[in-house]
This record gives structure tokens, sequence and C-alpha cells, in this order.
């Protein structure tokens, strides 16, 4: 992690997970900015930890990551059963809108990168209505295939320079957001790069959320399986489950070993 400051981890099935609030989270952001020091958060679900746990080379791409952050009700029944429970739920969903109310008070300006077509620019639009003072940076959804042209990738690459944003939302399906942060991070240094999954078709209201009993549940899975069966069947039942009952079964067996929670 950049700069001085240490937070608690809980490592579930040898991941680390940092033990933060969404305030605590979002607050280090704007520290860091003032510091001219960026980073990257990272918010695992159950399927992004399962594919870190279970893909060395998805792993090795996000060992840069400055927080890894519980976007997923599972990891908090894992790390209570380890006996060293994490704080709260630190969902994409809900950072974003997190940091651009920050990013307002604090005068910094935002950037949304990916999405489908047009979500990247309605996202900016909802989060200006509601947050009155928000800097918005730019909007960019590059065209499918972009990382295998050279002009477009140079395109992205000027326009991000050009447009200089203190926060870079980035949606560009995983692991294509993990290894586009990574690549890109070095053209803004001083940025820091949130990965936020689908939250921008949230934002512009494409795709609906489910009810905050279900998030609180664990059951936002279920929800988001009635909108998209076919395309989300395979992650959530084939994989998710099976994984889920390994990390729970997991968790409770590693307690007996010891304390999960200590310091990067």
């Amino acid at each position: 992690m950049s700069g001085p400051t240490r937070f608690p981890i809980v490592r579930l099935l040898g991941i680390p997970i940092h033990a933060v609030t969404q305030r605590r989270c979002v607050e280090h952001m704007l520290s860091e900015l003032e510091a001219g020091r960026g980073g990257w958060v990272v918010t695992p679900n159950l399927d992004y930890l399962r594919r870190l746990v279970r893909d060395g080379s998805f792993r090795a791409l996000c060992r840069d990551a400055d927080l890894l952050v519980p976007d997923g009700v599972p990891l908090l029944w894992a790390s209570r059963l380890r006996g060293t429970p994490l704080p709260e739920r630190v969902a994409g969903s809900d950072l974003i809108s997190a940091c651009a109310e920050s990013a307002a008070r604090d005068g910094r300006s935002v950037y949304f990168l990916g999405g489908n077509p047009g979500t990247a620019e309605r996202s900016a639009a909802v989060l200006r209505e509601r947050i009155p003072g928000l800097r918005v940076a730019g909007c960019l959804c590059p065209p499918m295939g972009f990382e295998g042209d050279r002009a477009q990738v140079a395109l992205l690459r000027d326009r991000l320079r050009a447009a200089a944003p203190d926060i870079v939302f980035v949606a560009l399906g995983s692991p294509k957001t993990e290894h586009w942060i990574q690549c890109l991070r070095a053209d803004l240094p001083a940025a820091w790069w949130v990965g936020v999954g689908i939250s921008f078709s949230f934002l512009a209201g494409d795709v609906r959320r489910a009810p905050q009993w279900m998030q609180r549940s664990g059951l936002e899975w279920a929800h988001r399986l009635a909108q998209e069966p076919r395309r989300l069947v395979r992650r959530y039942l084939v994989q998710g489950l099976p994984f889920a009952a390994q990390l729970l079964a997991g968790s409770a067996g590693e307690r007996v070993f010891g304390n999960g929670a200590q310091r990067l």
C-alpha cells in the first residue's frame, strides 16, 4: 500500500482483504490524493475472490492493488466464521457515489471509463444531478476490441492524460478492467483507480439493483440472476455456490489455527 497508512487485513483462503469501512476507504483515497499519491481499489465479490484463489495469473494481475475491500456478503460471513470480522460490505456500486460526493467536496475530478455504450455519460449525468459541484473530467466508452487497435489505445491514453482526473471509475469487465488499470496507471500516477463492475448500468437505470433487504441478506445475486439468467447461471450456480461452500467451510476450519487478521 502506498503511503504510511497500514490497514488491518483478513485473509480469506489466503487472499488479503482490508478490514476498512466504506467511509475510511474514501477518506484514505482523498488523503492520498492530497499527498500527491495515487492508488488502486479492488472490490472483490464472491466470483472475484474465486478467481483470485484459483487463477494465478489473475492473482498476479491484482497484486499491485492498494486496497481490496469486500463487495460481497459471503465474504463478511466467512470473516465472522474465522473470528476476524470485516467491519462492513464496501460495494463498488456504493463506492462510486461515495467517492463522487467526497471528490465534489474536495474539488477533485472524476472520470468514467467503459461501461455499455452511453452508460458512462448517463451515469455522469445522474451523479452531477445528485451531487452539486461534481467535476466530471470526461467519459469514454472504448469500442469493442479496442485493445487490439493501437490507434484506439493511443486515443484512450491521450484523452486520459489530457483530462488529468483525480479518480477514474473503470467498467471494462473483468479481467479487462484490472489489466487496463495496471497498464494505464503509469500515465496518471497521482490518480486513484476504482474498478466498479456493472455500476454504470445501475446508475443509468439499464439494470435494476436488488432491494436493500436482498443486499443485506446476501441475496443480491438471486436478483441479478433473475434479470440475466443466461449470462449469470454458470457464474452463480455452477461456480459460485460450490465455492461459497468451500469458503465458509474453510474459514470455519481456519479459525482453530489462530487470528487471521494482520497488517500489511
